[in-house]
């Protein structure tokens, strides 16, 4: 699977959202084993954008690492600074499942209150409305009350 070409603002956008990264897949001396090749490629899968040290002194090994790692994992190589190197590859979608039987979950609710004396900014503030609640035209919320048991059905017990 051949590297991914970006063009230079994207490299460079991605080289600012990977300054603060810490390194993520440390290479040893052992250079680029099968296991570090599986964890780099788990560390792209999960995060998109990673940051990996080599650990040896020989700057050509590194070059041909990073140019290796690039083309095999199908990854855009941004940046190689010393014994850091920077890889990138866009994420994959995660599907969402859609359960029918599911209930709607709490929602959130800005809520503005008025001031008596004109002229001033309303307050805002934001409520949590759950499944089982609402809310009234005051900005309070209220569960909803159990529902009656049957007085005669009771009996029968």
């Amino acid at each position: 699977m051949p590297a991914i070409e970006l063009t230079i603002a994207e490299r460079k956008a991605h080289r600012a959202d990977a300054h603060h990264l810490a390194p993520v897949v440390m290479i040893g001396n052992d250079g680029l084993t099968p296991a570090v090749q599986k964890e780099t490629d788990a560390a792209l899968s999960a995060h998109g954008l990673i940051k990996i040290r080599v650990l040896g002194d020989d700057r050509t090994q590194r070059e041909a690492i990073y140019q290796q790692l690039a083309d095999e994992l199908g990854a855009a190589p941004i940046q190689h600074i010393g014994k850091l190197l920077v890889l990138w590859r866009p994420k994959a979608e995660k599907e969402k499942t859609v359960d029918e039987d599911r209930k709607p979950g709490p929602r959130d609710v800005k809520v503005l209150k008025y001031s008596k004396r004109g002229g001033q900014r309303p307050e805002v503030k934001t409520l949590r409305v759950l499944g089982n609640q609402r809310l009234t035209r005051g900005g309070q919320v209220k569960r909803a009350k159990p529902k009656q048991k049957s007085v005669k059905k009771g009996r029968l017990d």
